[in-house]
């Protein structure tokens, strides 16, 4: 009888730790994911989950940014990024194709193959938009911006967040040295403007 009393407790107690694991957001993005002249606590993902803890969130944020990347950069590497299992992502890419001047219909192939992988893996997914500077011209500005729309259109499951440095841009004050990417204080702004919609996103992860 003993042995079988201890036999139970210990599956309650594995079932309770099972119960308990935190549900986990893959960020997956180039330099403004990645923190790019930031410090570890100071990135978008470790402010995003500091502030979704704050909110009772038991979340857990793996940053998967890495600079420089495209798009298509990050499509390919989606694989290795979901090396661990995770139960939704937010995809932020599309800014240095814009920085490039390269083909949107280049950058809208790479995140359409992207979004239906995670579609086939039924991940819900947050899509951060990004707008294009002015300088690259009107035509390739009103192809570029709407891209974000038209792949979220396609996809009515996906969350759009449509800027993701809404705010932000622009603003020496929340921005660094560069002007492209955000101080900590920018990226407590982007956090605290993106957080009702990563509330949602965890919603439909089946977070609490």
């Amino acid at each position: 009888m003993l042995k079988l009393f201890f036999s139970l407790v210990l599956v309650v107690l594995m079932a309770g730790g099972a119960a308990a694991a935190p549900q986990t957001i893959l960020a997956l993005g180039d330099s403004l994911t990645a923190g790019l002249g930031l410090g570890p606590t100071e990135t978008f993902p470790a402010r995003l989950e500091a502030a979704l803890k704050a909110k009772g969130h038991d979340v857990k944020v793996i940053n998967a940014g890495v600079s420089g990347d495209t798009a298509a950069d990050g499509a390919a590497r989606l694989d290795w990024a979901l090396s661990e299992p995770v139960n939704a992502v937010i995809v932020e890419l599309g800014a240095n194709d814009a920085l490039r001047g390269l083909p949107v219909a280049q950058a809208e192939a790479a995140l359409d193959g992207l979004l239906t992988a995670l579609e086939r893996k039924k991940l819900p997914t947050l899509l951060a938009g990004m707008r294009v500077p002015p300088n690259m011209g009107a035509d390739y500005q009103q192809q570029f911006d709407g891209m974000y729309q038209r792949l979220a259109a396609r996809r009515p499951t996906v969350l759009l967040y449509p800027f993701f440095l809404d705010g932000v841009a622009a603003d020496p004050k929340l921005n660094q040295a560069d002007g492209m990417h955000p101080n900590p204080a920018g990226v407590d702004a982007i956090v605290a403007r993106m957080l009702p919609s990563v509330e949602q996103l965890l919603g439909k992860a089946g977070g609490n």
